[in-house]
């Protein structure tokens, strides 16, 4: 007996092709929609490159981009089948294909699945990465004439002003980099000299920060540097006093607009799986309806279509059955080989 048969007659069947239609083009835009979300995601990620680890995946938005490219062949296709179901003599160029389309849009939506798995489980990874490059990028701060990190001082600028963040974890992480090139170090003064050599490694540490940690919205001017000096700036006490930097870090910032990306296009994807779902519900229904009609020549008649043309349970037993007997002819061809 077929799983959930439903019947229907002209009207029926004309409605329902003409509402398929209409889902399958929303879903080439919905292919659409994750495909400029990926291409968007690359490019966010080669924009911000320089502040992540090398080891950074690019698999999470080719993924998005196959998709959608998929995505909008594959729902073309299944409208334009829809379009032409009320045609006979169009309908009888696609109907042997159906089968075949409605297994690629199973995998399809298997290949959706594991994309949006993978929004949602890659979010770790880029976490990883921009603690590590961060930590990079303020190393490189100062190496303005290095060939290779000539734009690192300039990026990371702008990234915390973009993202009003400051430092890696918070702001004192400028205070343990020396991010003042030497080339701009006064060695002759006594005091620079001394804070010099007073280090092990013979850096300038200072506990100031880059002015792209100021806050524009503070009332009072920068104090960005000798942050945790009172004495050095007037009615000033970096203990109770709510500083007029940035104290926010930027990887926190930065995984924060790429975890509501990610989630916001796993989300979507999932969505994408279900409208999917109903595309191929919908175009089995339409096949069935109208390959069971009682009289073909006559539009007017009534017919029954289906999901599966067996119970879940008999569907699921003749799959098995199958998988059996070609694990078995694979058995026999092996066997057959060895024995030659």
């Amino acid at each position: 007996m077929p799983f959930m048969p439903v019947k229907f007659n002209l009207q029926k069947r004309v409605k329902l092709a003409q509402g398929l239609w209409m889902l399958y083009w929303f879903s080439v835009i919905v292919g659409i929609l994750i495909f400029s979300l990926g291409l968007f995601f690359k490019v966010e990620l080669r924009k911000r490159s320089e502040l992540m680890d090398e080891s950074e995946s690019h698999l999470v938005p080719n993924l998005l981009i196959l998709v959608g490219l998929l995505a909008c062949g594959l729902n073309a296709f299944g409208g334009k089948v829809c379009h032409d179901s009320l045609d006979p003599l169009k309908y009888s160029k696609w109907k042997p294909m159906l089968r075949n389309f409605l297994l690629l849009c199973c995998g399809f939506n298997v290949l959706l699945l594991l994309a949006a798995l993978l929004c949602f489980l890659m979010q770790f990874a880029v976490y990883l990465t921009l603690s590590e490059g961060l930590k990079n990028s303020i190393r490189f701060y100062k190496d303005t004439d290095t060939p290779g990190r000539c734009f690192m001082k300039r990026t990371l600028d702008l990234t915390q002003i973009e993202f009003r963040c400051c430092g890696n974890n918070n702001y004192r992480d400028w205070f343990e980099v020396q991010w003042i090139s030497n080339r701009y170090l006064d060695m002759s003064n006594d005091e620079i000299k001394d804070r010099v050599l007073s280090n092990v490694e013979g850096k300038f540490l200072m506990d100031s920060v880059p002015f792209s940690c100021c806050n524009p919205g503070s009332p009072r001017p920068c104090i960005q540097h000798h942050l945790t000096n009172n004495s050095a700036h007037y009615d000033y006490d970096h203990r109770t006093e709510e500083l007029n930097i940035w104290t926010r870090g930027c990887r926190e910032a930065l995984f924060s607009y790429f975890s509501g990306l990610m989630t916001s296009i796993g989300v979507l994807v999932i969505a994408t799986i279900v409208l999917e779902s109903l595309d191929m519900a919908g175009l089995k229904y339409l096949s069935t309806a109208l390959e069971t009609m009682a009289d073909p020549d006559n539009p007017e008649c009534e017919s029954e279509g289906w999901l599966l043309e067996k119970s879940v349970k008999e569907t699921l037993t003749d799959l098995l059955a199958k998988v059996k007997t070609l694990g078995k002819s694979n058995n026999v061809g092996e066997g057959e080989e060895a024995a030659t």
